[in-house]
C-alpha cells in the first residue's frame, strides 16, 4: 500500500507544501502540459485556452481507452481529482475511483469534488495508494489511466504489473507522459542539463520502450505507444512564452523535444479475455 512506498523528496515537495496546481502556468486545478490541437497558436492564448488544453489531454487519453459508459474506471496519480470530474460529467462511467500517493493531493481532491462526492448514490472515491503497489482486488476495474504521472513512478515494471493485476478481462489502459524516444543512456545526461525539473529528481528520465515492454511482460496485448508531442509541445512552450523567457529551463522542453531527446507519447495496452 502507499504507506510502505515511499516518495522522493521532491515529488513529496512538489505535490504537497509547494502545491504545482497552485502554479499560474497550471491552471484549472489540472497539471498537465496540454493538448493544443483545438487551440489557436497564432494569436494571444487565454486562461480559458489553457484550461481546455489540459482537458483536452484527458478526453485524448480517455478516448483512447473507451468505450467509458457503465464501466469501472481507475485514475493512477489522479491529483486535485478533476479529471475523474470530467470523466464523470462527459463519459458516464459507472463509477471512478481516483488513486494518488499525496496525502495533500487527496485532501485537496475531496475539497474539490465535494459535491460530487457527496451524490447519492456516489460515483466516484478517492484513494490512497502507490502505482507500483495498488490498494485493490484482482479484476476490479474495466480501465486504468493515467495523465502525466508515470514521469514519477519508481518502478514502471511494478507499476505495469499492478495495472494487468487489477484490470478485469478485456480491460485496457492508456498512460498519458513523456519519455526519451529510445534507450540511448545520453538522453538522462541532456536532460538533467536542460530541465531542473530532471536535474532535482522530480521527472525519471525513461526510455517510452521500457513502459510498452512492461505491458507485455505483464501479459497485456496489442501495447503500443503513440507519440503526441506535435500537439503537446509547442502549445505548451507558446503559453510559457507569456511568463518565462526564451533560454529559461521551463522553455527547454520544446528544445528536448526538437533535438530528440524528449517526447510525448500515450501508451495503451489490453488484458485479454472477454
Amino acid at each position: 500500500m502507499a504507506e510502505t512506498v515511499e516518495m522522493r523528496a521532491t515529488v513529496r515537495e512538489s505535490y504537497g507544501p509547494a502545491d504545482l496546481s497552485s502554479v499560474p502556468v497550471f491552471a484549472g486545478g489540472f497539471i498537465n502540459f496540454g493538448y493544443w490541437r483545438s487551440i489557436d497558436l497564432a494569436g494571444a492564448i487565454s486562461v480559458d485556452d489553457r484550461v481546455r488544453s489540459q482537458q483536452d489531454l484527458y478526453r485524448r487519453v480517455l478516448d483512447s481507452v473507451g468505450p467509458l459508459a457503465g464501466r469501472r474506471l481507475l485514475e493512477v496519480g489522479s491529483g486535485l481529482g478533476v479529471g475523474c470530474a470530467l470523466a464523470l460529467r462527459e463519459y458516464d462511467p459507472g463509477h471512478i475511483t481516483g488513486m494518488d500517493i499525496h496525502p495533500q493531493q487527496l485532501d485537496r481532491a475531496h475539497r474539490a469534488n465535494a459535491a460530487l462526492l457527496e451524490a447519492s448514490p456516489p460515483k466516484l472515491r478517492f484513494v490512497r495508494g502507490a502505482a507500483e503497489d495498488m490498494p485493490f482486488g484482482d479484476g476490479e476495474f474495466d480501465r486504468v489511466h493515467s495523465v502525466e504521472a508515470a514521469q514519477h513512478f519508481d518502478d514502471l515494471i511494478a507499476f505495469a504489473h499492478e495495472t494487468a493485476r487489477v484490470l478485469a478481462p478485456g480491460g485496457r489502459v492508456a498512460v498519458a507522459s513523456f519519455f526519451t524516444p529510445d534507450d540511448d543512456p545520453v538522453h538522462g545526461a541532456r536532460l538533467a542539463d536542460l530541465l531542473e525539473t530532471y536535474a532535482d529528481g522530480l521527472d525519471i528520465a525513461r526510455p517510452v520502450t521500457l513502459l510498452v515492454e512492461a505491458f507485455t511482460r505483464a501479459g497485456l496485448t496489442d501495447a503500443r505507444a503513440a507519440s503526441i508531442g506535435p500537439e503537446v509541445w509547442e502549445g505548451w512552450d507558446r503559453w510559457l512564452s507569456d511568463q518565462w523567457k526564451p533560454g529559461t529551463w521551463p522553455r527547454n522542453f520544446l528544445k528536448a523535444y526538437q533535438e530528440g531527446t524528449l517526447d510525448y507519447y500515450v501508451v495503451t495496452a489490453t488484458r485479454p479475455g472477454a
